[in-house]
């Protein structure tokens, strides 16, 4: 069963290295341990359902309206293990097709109800939490409208429910010998519907694309009616509206089929590490193989503080210390980057992905590292996130910001993020760690994730108020670099007040049109991606 109150799978367990938290101990300060609130405390905090109709389709049952109540952004993960949550759906809806989403849409109209659609809840932006004070609003959980629905053999298409998680996703396409290759960081609990309604990115997208390429078409239920969306290969017959739906976070309606592109299961695939002198050799490396549209399907490129904070979250993995040694003598010193880059396809394709990053390494005065740190990289690329919780017991609070520019300004947005982080609590006597790599990149440029930590407050409140001050500082430094502000996780109610920076008046305008177009009684995920007035307008 999935844990309630914080990442994955409640019988999973991925402790954090002692080496890992002596080292955030020399650079933040010790980790202040809080108590959680218990599931029964929780419970009994819970806001009343203020539901005034009753259906068979609704359950308002406080366990099941918690576990529907937040996804898993740094603010959902204060108000869970606090118990303090200042709201929760009044009740949660588990529909098994069409009609019972037409059945939803006619009772919330005729209720003055809203309605939040709820994939695999691993939003970090805000996606499933209402404010407090809004209408009553009903969870629509997309559990059971899950699995492959039609795979066709010659096209490659296949046409799944929107509540399909990745690993199900996965095995069904394997029995056909297909992939869809979309592998982001939250692979094993996020869901296909949730992958197009925020426009999601998957680690090896540099073979197989990111969610907008494998997008062919589906079906999105509206309160307006009906959007079927052909998946032809190619068509030019006006604006493609796919484009529409893909990034639409369940402002416009519900997503309810998806189909695919899919790709023949690769013959071998694995990860191999080099380590460069530091991170402008490391961007180099990366421009350079993605310029040549070298057959990689990932590279991925940390900084100096992210490759330390990476070789020290490894615990004592025997001959480290040899081999950095090593890595001195070849002029590889402290300012060394780790880059990881996969190699996917059949012998030949492999074979030319292998030889093309070494050349670039070498040019770039690199080593190509051993085989285990590729290993170990790939082995713990969906593991890693348990760790959060192990920071989380030991007074660490974790958060990530990432964001996508031209080349141009990604060596800028680096330290302008970064820096503001470090320097974001400095007021409250409090330091922050804060480290980035590139990754998901392209011809013109790359995405930038940055991961950053800092001490848990004593009152669930300051932390609250100290993370609003990082986000803040992080989304200004991405808007005045330059860059997107976001690449991966959607727009959601933390960054909505942002986006007019990046499309103007007229693209949110635009928006704002369609969503009274689909929703022109305001039902859907009310304050998500566009603000509640623009709408209103």
């Amino acid at each position: 069963m999935r844990r309630w109150n914080g990442w994955g799978d409640e019988g999973v367990s991925v402790p954090v290295a002692p080496e890992a938290l002596v080292h955030l101990e020399r650079l933040i300060g010790p980790g202040r341990s809080q108590p959680d609130a218990s599931l029964e405390e929780t419970l009994a905090r819970l806001p009343a359902s203020r539901l005034s109709v009753s259906d068979p389709l609704l359950s308002t049952e406080p366990a099941e309206r918690l576990r529907h109540a937040r996804g898993q952004s740094l603010p959902d993960w204060i108000a869970l293990r606090s118990g303090r949550l200042d709201w929760a759906p009044d009740a949660v809806a588990h529909p098994s097709g069409l009609d019972d989403i037409r059945a939803l849409f006619r009772l919330a109209a005729a209720d003055g109800t809203a309605l939040i659609p709820y994939g695999g809840g691993t939003s970090v932006a805000g996606h499933l939490t209402a404010r407090p004070g809004g209408p009553p609003t009903i969870a629509v959980a997309l559990d059971r409208m899950s699995g492959l629905g039609r795979f066709d053999e010659r096209s490659g298409l296949a046409t799944f429910g929107p509540g399909t998680i990745g690993p199900r996703l996965e095995a069904e396409l394997g029995a056909h010998g297909r992939t869809l290759g979309h592998f982001p960081q939250s692979y094993e609990a996020s869901t296909i519907g949730g992958w197009v309604a925020t426009r999601s990115s998957g680690q090896q997208s540099l073979r197989y694309g990111r969610i907008e390429s494998l997008f062919a078409g589906g079906h999105l239920e509206a309160p307006a009616g009906g959007l079927a969306l052909a998946p032809f290969p190619a068509s030019a017959a006006g604006p493609d509206l796919r484009q529409l739906v893909l990034g639409s976070e369940g402002r416009l309606g519900i997503v309810t089929e998806v189909t695919v592109r899919t790709s023949p299961r690769p013959a071998h695939e694995g990860f191999l590490a080099a380590f460069l002198p530091d991170f402008a050799h490391g961007l180099a490396v990366a421009r350079a193989l993605a310029d040549e549209r070298a057959p990689l399907s990932m590279i991925r490129v940390s900084t100096a503080e992210e490759t330390a904070t990476l070789l020290a979250a490894g615990g004592r993995r025997r001959g480290l210390r040899a081999y950095l040694r090593y890595l001195g003598l070849r002029g590889i010193g402290s300012e060394r980057c780790m880059l990881i880059a996969g190699v996917t396809g059949d012998d030949r394709t492999v074979r030319a992905a292998t030889d093309a990053l070494h050349q670039a390494v070498r040019d770039q005065r690199g080593v190509i590292g051993p085989a285990g740190f590729g290993r170990a990289w790939a082995a713990d690329r969906f593991r890693s996130a348990y760790q959060r919780n192990g920071l989380w017991d030991a007074g660490y609070a974790v958060d990530t910001v990432e964001t996508a520019s031209t080349w141009d300004h990604v060596p800028a947005i680096v330290a302008g993020v970064t820096g503001a982080l470090r320097d974001g609590l400095a007021a409250d006597g409090e330091r922050v760690h804060a480290f980035s790599h590139a990754s998901h990149v392209y011809p013109s440029g790359s995405s930038v994730y940055t991961t950053y930590l800092f001490r848990l407050a004593d009152d669930p409140d300051e932390t609250l108020r100290r993370w609003r001050i990082l986000k803040a500082a992080a989304s200004r430094a991405i808007v005045e670099g330059g860059g997107t502000i976001s690449h991966q996780h959607g727009v959601g109610r933390d960054h909505a007040s942002y986006l007019p920076a990046e499309i103007g008046p007229l693209g949110i305008a635009v928006l704002a049109d369609a969503a009274r177009r689909f929703d022109p009684g305001g039902l859907m995920n009310r304050g998500a991606l566009l603000d509640d007035d623009e709408v209103a307008r």
